[in-house]
């Protein structure tokens, strides 16, 4: 009986460690400092997911918005989902989403089943845009106002908190 415990220890740490891992994975954001605040969005030119146009960041001005990097490969990107898709559905900012290094097929899956939020979606195939932007992974939200210039970003996944704290207040900033 003795063996048997000593034995199975390795595998109960083991087995914590991954609980704690998913955890801090699926609830990690963190605040991260990016060089490009205060400067304009990096040019890009993307077709959309479903509406078969061609966008450029010009398009865009006029007025704030964010741009969710989300992937259907993402399990982080599932878990903020609802709330990006709050945040969307509250008409408090124009939420687009820009997919990141997948495929058409997967992301139109991914979006049927947890539902489309997004006002356009971008298709990054290469990952050239989100090279340009400092994405780390995917999932990464960025503030941008009517100018185009970047105001903020969260570096993982959005909360209820980073939300409420950072950027609702920014975004009432933007506000006319």
């Amino acid at each position: 009986m003795k063996k048997a415990l000593i034995a199975l220890l390795p595998l109960s740490i083991f087995a914590a460690l991954i609980g704690l891992l998913y955890v801090n994975l699926s609830t990690h954001s963190e605040d991260l400092p990016s060089p490009l605040i205060g400067k304009p969005v990096p040019p890009f030119k993307h077709p959309t997911l479903y509406s078969n146009q061609v966008l450029t960041e010009q398009d865009f001005r006029g007025q704030p918005w964010l741009l969710n990097v989300f992937g259907s490969w993402c399990p982080s990107c599932q878990y903020e989902h609802p709330l990006v898709t709050a945040l969307a559905q509250s008409g408090t900012i124009k939420v687009v989403g820009l997919n990141w290094k997948d495929e058409a097929v997967d992301a139109d899956r991914w979006l049927r089943k947890w539902g489309n939020p997004y006002h356009e979606i971008l298709v990054d195939y290469e990952g050239d845009t989100a090279i340009n932007l400092g994405v780390y992974g995917a999932p990464e939200t960025f503030l941008i106002d009517a100018q185009g210039i970047i105001v903020h970003k969260i570096t993982g996944v959005l909360t209820e908190e980073n939300i409420r704290e950072q950027l609702m207040p920014r975004i009432e900033q933007l506000r006319p």
